[in-house]
């Protein structure tokens, strides 16, 4: 019988591209949480409280050490309700990847499958990344589950100038600005003149490319990507929603910032 708590290693690997290898599959709706040092997996009915923050000997997951910003315990994450809920004690604000903020006090349901938690800092977010497993049809648990191979699981398919065009949009996303907003077409088409001047790199070019990556992802079910699935004023919603998207899929990561020479 597999253990209720169980020690994560560093090693282990981004959760972004799955559950971690194990022998034994884990119960439905376990957490699985990793901070910059290794983390934790808790099933359901441990009746256990996952403690994170920068100070390692006070906590199960480190998260911002040797960021004096971030407090020495800076969260908790308890099975309330049958949910998974992140509650912030600590100083910094807690950001999901839709921008939503949790502040000090303030509680949020995680959600099945993968969901980055940035615990924002200044000049740079730390990342606290979660999975909860999901059930397979019939009830059991056990390798990647439905929901999560056709929602969380999936990076979308993105062809070179969209990965570029795209990291480039979001790069505040990625660099883990508190109230992040993508790149202005202006802004878009002088990052990419600079990076390749051998093209004819546009406000156009870029906007019709990203248009077409919201058609097409909006055909395969993702919402929000189109002018009439969002009220009006439009702004910047439509690019938003597919920012995060892509961060929720693990389509575009922190590393990708390297296309544009950071």
């Amino acid at each position: 019988m597999a253990s209720k708590i169980i020690l994560l290693p560093k090693e282990v690997g981004s959760l972004s591209r799955g559950l971690p290898p194990a022998d034994v599959p884990p119960q439905p709706e376990t957490l699985f949480v990793l901070g910059s040092n290794g983390g934790m997996s808790v099933a359901p009915d441990a009746g256990f409280t996952l403690l994170f923050g920068r100070n390692e000997p006070e906590v199960h997951v480190c998260v911002g050490g040797g960021d004096k910003r971030v407090s020495r315990r800076q969260g908790m994450v308890t099975r309330q309700y049958a949910r998974w809920v992140l509650t912030n004690t600590g100083k910094r604000p807690i950001r999901f990847p839709d921008s939503r903020l949790v502040h000090r006090g303030d509680q949020a349901f995680l959600p099945t499958g993968y969901t980055p938690l940035f615990v924002v800092s200044s000049p740079e977010d730390h990342l606290l990344e979660v999975r909860i497993s999901a059930a397979r049809p019939g009830g059991t648990a056990g390798g990647p589950t439905v929901q999560e191979e056709s929602t969380l699981g999936e990076e979308r398919d993105l062809d070179e100038d969209e990965m570029l065009v795209l990291v480039c949009l979001a790069q505040r996303y990625l660099q883990g600005d508190p109230q992040p907003q993508p790149l202005t077409w202006a802004q878009v088409a002088y990052e990419l003149a600079r990076l390749q001047p051998g093209r004819n790199w546009t406000e156009k070019t870029a906007a019709h490319i990203v248009a077409g990556v919201r058609k097409k992802l909006s055909r395969v079910g993702v919402p929000g990507l189109l002018a009439k699935d969002v009220p009006s004023p439009v702004g910047n919603a439509l690019n938003h929603n597919l920012i995060t998207d892509l961060l929720i899929t693990a389509t575009i990561r922190k590393e990708d910032l390297r296309k544009l020479g950071e």
